[in-house]
Formats: C-alpha cells, structure tokens, sequence
C-alpha cells in the first residue's frame, strides 16, 4: 500500500523546531519528534474543540509514560491475564489464577493485568510484584488498584481505554483469559480481531476454564467454531494442524510454558504507520 506523501515542511518551522529539540538536548528519534512537534502545533489552526485536542494530549502523555516504564524490561516475555473483577478468593477460578501467575513466571515470564481485584489481583498474587504490571483504568465507579500491586512502581493508570489496551497488545507474549463479563470478553475479541487482520502477530490465546466448567466451551461453540474459525480461515492464520486461535483448558500445569510460546522474546507487534 502506497504511503502518502508528506506535505512540504516551512524550512524555518523545521529549524526551529530542530533548535528546541537541540536545546533539550537532544535524543532519540529526532526525526519522529520532530514530526510530533510540527503535528501539535498544526492542533492550532486545524482543531477548534477543545476535549478533543485534550483526547490528544492525554494519550501522548499516557504513551510515552507507558513506553518509558516498559522499556527496561524489553527482553523479558510478558503474558496478560484477564478474568473478571468480582471473582472472589474462595472459588476455583480465583485458586487457578493464582496458580497459573506463579507457575507463568517460573516458566520466565512477567504478567501483566487490569490491576483491578478477582482474577486481575489473583495473577499478581502469584506472580510477586515483582513481577507483575498493572495497566489500571480510571472509571467512574471503579476500578482501584489492587492492595498486590498498588504500591509498586509498574502501576500505570489510564484515562482511555484505546491507549490501555495498545499497551496490553504491545507488550503481551501470550494472553490468557479466565471467565469473565463483557471486559474479559472485549479484550478476547480485540486480541482475535488484530490477530486475524495482521495488526499484531500471532500469539497464544489460552482460555481457562474450571474443571467441569462450560464458559469457553459455550463461547467457543457460539462464536469461534461457528462465526469465526473457518477451516480457511485457520489454515490461513494459525497454520493447517490449528484447530482454532484460541485454546481450551481445564487446568494451568500442562499448558503454562507450552500454550504460551517459545522462550525467544518475540519483538514488539508492527503498527499501522
């Protein structure tokens, strides 16, 4: 696909904006800061309404913050757990996610949650703080950070769910989900459409479901079997002995290291120029 063509810069806008980046410093990226630079001031003439300059600004800010504190950890694979947030410590699904959080990061991998209780709080238990990152949400009724993670310094809260969500998929190795209402499920059916579409790579996708439990196996009937994974579709995307992008299973031990790839951190997902 045929990029455009940038529009033809002022020579003096470019040299002093080239001027200020040299008076911070420097750094990296010059050239793409540079562009940013020139892209916020065009905000003066082209964008009148003031929230949606602001929609702007926040993810700019959210973005690089969020960059910023990943970067350290680059070479390290992350997995993302989603489940719902009501899920109490008593049940099976909670007990499976801690489980499945300490037996993830033997395996060599960090974890990454909502940052919210139930499941979010049941991956960081067995995880450590450590080893975990929490990708919170500011919402009007909820969601606090969980007491696991609230402290820690990889907490990062969101204002907009589109940035929060690009970070889970920028970030993520694997993504796992444990049952769950329409978040869990939004997360899953984002993960399947960027996949399916080439907008991130390929990565595990692994469902988990108590021993006797229906959830994925009903969802997966309804939706994946009968809308999505097509035998075409499957050979396609996933390869000729995949029998659909997401995976099944009763239990964390058997697919903790094999369900979630290789142990080549694999590099960040290609975005849309």
């Amino acid at each position: 696909m045929k990029r455009n063509e940038k529009t033809p810069t002022d020579p003096e806008l470019t040299r002093r904006i080239q001027e200020l980046i040299q008076y911070k410093g420097g750094g990296y990226n010059e050239h793409e800061v540079a562009d940013i630079i020139e892209n916020g001031l065009k905000l003066l003439k082209d964008v009148k309404d003031t929230g949606d300059v602001r929609v702007i600004q926040t993810a700019l800010r959210e973005l690089r913050y969020s960059f910023r504190l990943f970067a350290p950890y680059a070479g390290k694979r992350k997995v993302s757990i989603f489940g719902s947030a009501r899920t109490k410590p008593e049940t099976k699904e909670y007990q499976q996610a801690v489980d499945f959080g300490r037996k993830i990061v033997e395996a060599g991998f960090m974890v990454i949650t909502g940052a919210g209780p139930g499941i979010m709080q049941a991956g960081h238990e067995g995880a450590s703080p450590e080893n975990s990152f929490g990708v919170n949400i500011r919402l009007p009724w909820e969601q606090s950070a969980n007491p696991v993670i609230a402290e820690d310094k990889k907490l990062i809260t969101f204002k907009y769910f589109f940035t929060r969500k690009l970070i889970f998929i920028r970030h993520s190795d694997a993504i796992v989900l444990f049952p769950g209402g329409f978040g869990t499920l939004d997360e899953g059916y984002e993960a399947i459409t960027l996949m399916q579409t080439g907008k991130a790579q390929l990565m595990p996708l692994v469902l988990v479901e108590k021993p006797g439990g229906t959830y994925w196996k009903t969802w997966d009937i309804q939706t994946i079997s009968t809308c999505i994974a097509s035998p075409t579709t499957r050979r396609r995307r996933c390869g000729s002995s995949s029998g659909s992008i997401a995976t099944i299973t009763p239990t964390v031990s058997s697919r903790t290291s094999w369900s979630c790839g290789s142990k080549t951190p694999r590099p960040p997902p290609r975005l849309p120029p």
